[in-house]
């Protein structure tokens, strides 16, 4: 681990994901550079100070798990569940992501630059995803709060048993799961999708963009349901 004015360089070909943790969670500094990260798992996981961090290399699993306040950027591809569970700040995926991103996610932004797997948004709980590509199937699946922007092709059952999140697909969708619809894009749905595409560094036009969320047909109890 070696210091500059302004960066404190980790090499992971010489200290452990553990020690970069360790550091990371009770930071001597605001800006470090993670070098030869060659996939490890879990690195950066569990930021919870505004500090910024950047990935310079591929990511494994749960790269940025649990962020709460950091400003974390993989510059290579990140595993599955990248971060899963954030609480706040910003995690940036400069290449494609693996299944579950973003998943349970309370709070933040998640900018996945390339395309996701399947899975995408899972549980989410307030989170802001946005997707330069594609997504797999099953995104979204009980999707209770917060928006999932996708710039390209949604796969089959998009927004399964979803919630009251919102989802904004640019490109075609595979097919929807049980009680999601498509739903009418007004005035205040081109202005929040017109922010969180500005945040996310994506220049698409929101009119390009068609809206997606839960009929509410699951909320009520029916007696035919019963055993």
């Amino acid at each position: 681990m070696t210091s500059t004015l302004e960066t404190t360089v980790v090499d992971l070909a010489t200290t452990s994901v553990r020690e970069l943790n360790a550091e990371l969670h009770a930071p001597r500094a605001t800006h470090y550079s993670v070098e030869h990260p060659q996939g490890a798992h879990a690195v950066a996981a569990g930021v919870a100070t505004p500090i910024t961090v950047d990935v310079r290399g591929h990511a494994g699993y749960y790269a940025a798990g649990m962020n709460d306040g950091g400003t974390i950027t993989v510059h290579g591809n990140a595993g599955t569940g990248v971060a899963e569970n954030m609480m706040s700040g910003t995690v940036r995926v400069a290449g494609d992501a693996s299944q579950s991103a973003g998943a349970t996610a309370h709070g933040g932004l998640l900018v996945v630059e390339g395309s996701a797997s399947m899975r995408c948004g899972i549980s989410m709980k307030g989170v802001d995803i946005v997707v330069g590509g594609d997504i797999g199937p099953m995104s979204a699946f009980m999707a209770q709060a917060g928006r999932l922007v996708v710039c390209g092709n949604a796969g089959a059952d998009l927004g399964d048993s979803i919630y009251e999140a919102r989802l904004y697909v640019r490109g075609t969708v595979g097919s929807l799961g049980a009680d999601c619809v498509e739903k009418e894009m007004r005035a205040e749905h081109l202005a929040e999708l017109a922010e969180l595409l500005t945040a996310a560094g994506m220049p698409h036009d929101p009119a390009e963009f068609r809206r997606y969320g839960s009929a509410r047909r699951l909320y009520h109890f029916a007696a035919h349901n019963t055993y």
